[in-house]
């Protein structure tokens, strides 16, 4: 495929802005920087991403302080409806998808020495097993020398698409983490020390003993954290490996507006903490130089730019996936002109 043309649009816009502004999810940051990167060198756009977390690129898309958000989150109701009052109707474009890692910081134990299923997570993130030895970690476990050591819960601490992932999961595999906590990208913590950012989770897991917590799987690879292999909904323990990421995602179908969540994949090969990653953007853009180069960067990012997310463990979108993010970006609007032109 000819570098400067994919699926019949230019990668580059002709008449678009020179320089664009997102802000939003730290989940998805190693890919997007990369995106960045090169499309910047293709094409001489500046792009600005703030990696902040989903809950502060929802609030900066709504408030039009940036062009385009970040978020692994999907917009609640009232969240559409403050958006939708700032500037119309907004978008959910998928990126990539990309799984969550369990880690924890136990000397002794080692990447994927340790098991553990839903229903003990959720109770170790509801404070009801406090200790590393409790009997139903130890019955996961055998042959483990889980030590008596305190479990320190680390959580984020700002608005997160990685907590809505995170929490999305623990709701459906625990009924009393749904009913006394929910998901959302923010939750009242029943336990747990908070950390802001995937980066401050990580840092927090690597510097404290007897911690637990839940990472972009990016995150637990360049800080060399261990992780847990989950339980799936089918009874088999994984890694979070692209492989199994890119199982959760497929053999599902894809809604138009690209809002699904594929946590607790009844998939026997799949990973149970995964799910997409979204631009956020509105349908009617407000600056037609702008709308122009985001909807071409997006196209870019959606077809040329999927070769990055192999190497930083991100699985590429499927086609199926494709078809529908093509069809998003294509409803982005400058004026009464389509925004991605021939």
């Amino acid at each position: 495929m000819d570098a400067n043309t994919l699926a019949g649009y230019p990668a580059c816009a002709t008449g678009g802005a020179s320089a664009l502004t997102g802000a939003g999810a730290t989940f998805p940051f190693p890919l997007y920087s990369k995106f960045i990167d090169d499309y910047g060198k293709l094409c001489s756009v500046q792009i600005n991403y703030q990696s902040i977390g989903s809950g502060g690129g929802i609030r900066q898309i709504t408030e039009k302080t940036v062009d385009f958000g970040g978020s692994d989150g999907i917009l609640t109701d009232a969240q559409e409806q403050a958006a939708t009052a700032a500037g119309g109707s907004i978008m959910h474009i998928a990126m990539t998808s990309g799984s969550e890692a369990v880690v924890f910081n136990l000397p002794g134990i080692n990447r994927s020495q340790l098991k553990l299923d839903g229903p003990t997570l959720a109770d170790i993130y509801l404070g009801k097993i406090t200790k590393w030895n409790d009997p139903k970690i130890a019955a996961l476990n055998q042959g483990v020398n889980l030590p008596n050591a305190d479990i320190a819960v680390v959580h984020r601490s700002d608005g997160s698409g990685t907590t809505f992932i995170f929490t999305n999961y623990l709701s459906k595999v625990s009924t009393e983490w749904e009913s006394k906590a929910g998901f959302a990208t923010s939750v009242n913590w029943p336990v747990g020390i908070g950390a802001q950012g995937n980066e401050g989770v990580a840092g927090q897991v690597r510097q404290l003993p007897g911690a637990i917590g839940y990472v972009e799987l990016a995150y637990a690879k360049q800080n060399n954290l261990a992780w847990a292999q989950m339980k799936n909904k089918a009874g088999t323990y994984l890694d979070p490996t692209l492989e199994a990421t890119t199982e959760s995602a497929s053999g599902v179908t894809i809604p138009a507006d690209m809002k699904i969540l594929i946590t607790d994949s009844a998939n026997a090969k799949a990973y149970p903490i995964a799910g997409f990653t979204w631009v956020l953007a509105y349908v009617n853009q407000p600056d037609t130089a702008k709308g122009k180069a985001l909807a071409h960067f997006l196209w870019w990012a959606i077809h040329d730019g999927q070769k990055f997310a192999t190497a930083l463990d991100y699985a590429p979108l499927s086609p199926d996936s494709l078809k529908a993010a093509e069809a998003q970006v294509m409803k982005l609007m400058c004026g009464s002109a389509p925004c991605l032109a021939k």
